[in-house]
């Protein structure tokens, strides 16, 4: 669901930009009077608030990091498989905290683009610089509504890892001796969660548990499904 809600978040940054970069195109052919000293006033309070809603998400995040563990396996029938669970949270990016930072930091630029051309505005006369900045920090956001989309979106699809090294580590650890995996696929679920389904084939296959263990130093791996063949 974490996901889910970060995509949310993302398609509201889309939101976000489409208006701000639509009300400025129609500040460069409609312009209205602008009282600089009230809007300079508001911009800088709103850029207060986004401060401390940043500093505050940071604490949030410092206090609440930490770890758990959870492991369940079976095996059963005339093939063997085996299934292995497990948490670890490593140093990975929390789409639900970035979302919430990419709200923050959007308001926050917005906030600072309207203070700099209210301020050179009032100065030198350039009514045009506002709307130009709106449009600057719509062009902005969207760029961070493109890369959080993304990655939100292909762990929603169940894209293939970016992780290329994950699956020839995996390989590596299983092929020793007879022991030759045929078929290996790894997915992500979530910031340093991952998924993979392995099947093996050997002369001498082991019990689940010991490919298990073979693999056990991989942290990412919260879903592990093993399926071991005899070879002919």
């Amino acid at each position: 669901m974490g996901d889910l809600a970060s995509f949310a978040s993302a398609v509201v940054l889309a939101l976000i930009a489409l208006l701000i970069g639509w009300e400025s195109l129609m500040r460069f052919y409609s312009p209205v009077a602008t009282s600089f000293r009230q809007a300079i006033f508001v911009a800088v309070i709103g850029l207060i608030v986004n401060l401390i809603c940043a500093w505050l998400l940071r604490e949030d995040h410092a206090h609440h990091h930490h770890a758990h563990s959870y492991e369940h396996s079976h095996s059963h029938g005339h093939d063997h498989h085996s299934n292995s669970h497990g948490h670890h949270h490593e140093h990975a990016t929390d789409n639900n905290l970035r979302a919430a930072n990419l709200h923050v930091l959007a308001d926050a630029l917005t906030s600072m683009l309207a203070i700099a051309a209210l301020t050179l505005g009032s100065l030198y006369g350039w009514n045009w610089l506002d709307p130009m900045m709106g449009i600057v920090g719509a062009a902005v956001i969207a760029r961070w509504f493109w890369g959080l989309s993304r990655d939100t979106g292909r762990i929603l699809l169940d894209y293939m890892s970016e992780d290329e090294d994950l699956p020839d580590e995996i390989r590596s650890a299983l092929e020793t001796g007879s022991d030759r995996v045929t078929d290996l696929h790894v997915w992500q679920l979530g910031p340093g969660h991952h998924v993979a389904i392995v099947a093996i084939r050997s002369r001498e296959p082991l019990e689940p548990a010991a490919y298990r263990a073979k693999l056990s130093h991989i942290h990412d791996l919260s879903h592990l499904t093993i399926k071991v063949e005899r070879a002919a």
